[in-house]
């Protein structure tokens, strides 16, 4: 049988250490470094010829995270490997998803073009911000859902009287689906975005009164959507706010605004590595290591992943 291969990029190394210690297999060794200038260089120590090799890291900003991987890719199709996946378990640049002004890119489509040209023979990730994008690609592409994770540590809690709210029109779909796993109502925040990173809230539909309120969303990048929403689920009667998201970037002033809002308990995955410094308070990391552990299993076995994607 083929035989199966992990590597990972440097963002990536402690989650792909733990989906390595769930499939059984070691990490394979990679040399990745910096000449003095910054280029990137990269070189498998290991013969990976006619492997089966999964290529772990998220592509968050900077944009050496992006270009790792394609570096990655490159080098694993010249040294021969008989397939290639792409396991991003976050998936940068996909808030740029559409022409949705004059003149600006669609980041998402050229970052899928990269990947495709640089030998990606498949991809597996996360909580797409926008699901679309898989259609950018022309290979197989299997989309994982954060809510494996997430959702039994909300019922864990027992909440009563809950109400899923989703912070902007965007993750309606996502809230329904936490709503019907956890019989609760849903409510909606409509809001507006007159820059990037800035959001304001104008109307809030639905009843949050005398509920137990659970903000449901894909990321949390400035928090300012989650915090705004949290402000006012409370000013509006919710007798508790608990936050649920798949990627914590959180960047620029999330930290504080975290902080400083009325919050019963934020969770989130490690799909981007958090680091302990940042002095985030009622914070629980959650690992998805197991999810794709499964899912690379299954694609290495040539089964069906379908089971995963509830």
């Amino acid at each position: 049988m083929t035989e199966l291969r992990i590597f990972s990029g440097e963002i990536s190394r402690s989650l792909a250490v733990k989906v390595a210690h769930s499939l059984g297999v070691s990490l394979g060794d990679v040399d990745l470094r910096r000449f003095s200038d910054g280029e990137l260089y990269v070189k498998y120590q290991d013969n990976i010829r006619g492997a089966d090799v999964f290529l772990v890291q998220s592509t968050l900003a900077p944009a050496d995270n992006l270009m790792q991987l394609l570096l990655m890719l490159d080098a694993a199709k010249r040294a021969s490997a008989r397939r290639i996946t792409c396991v991003i378990p976050y998936f940068g640049y996909a808030r740029q998803d559409r022409k949705d002004q004059p003149r600006v890119s669609i980041a998402a489509k050229l970052v899928a073009d990269l990947l495709t040209t640089a030998g990606a023979d498949r991809v597996l990730t996360m909580d797409l911000h926008a699901e679309q994008i898989q259609g950018f690609f022309n290979i197989p592409f299997d989309h994982l859902y954060g809510r494996a994770v997430l959702l039994p540590h909300l019922e864990s809690l027992q909440l009563g009287r809950p109400t899923v709210l989703a912070p902007d029109i965007g993750s309606v779909k996502m809230a329904r689906a936490y709503a019907k796993r956890l019989s609760a109502e849903l409510a909606i925040v409509d809001k507006r975005r007159p820059a990037p990173n800035v959001a304001e809230v104008m109307n809030l539909i639905g009843d949050v009164r005398g509920r137990n309120v659970i903000i449901v969303d894909d990321m949390a990048d400035t928090a300012g959507t989650m915090t705004q929403s949290v402000k006012v689920a409370m000013n509006l009667g919710a007798l508790s706010v608990t936050c649920a998201c798949t990627h914590a970037l959180l960047s620029g002033q999330a930290v504080e605004r975290i902080n400083a809002a009325p919050l019963r308990e934020i969770i989130v995955t490690d799909t981007i590595p958090f680091r302990e410094d940042l002095g985030v308070e009622k914070l629980r990391v959650l690992s998805v290591a197991p999810i794709f552990a499964e899912a690379i299993r299954m694609i290495h076995d040539e089964r069906s992943i379908a089971t995963l994607f509830g």
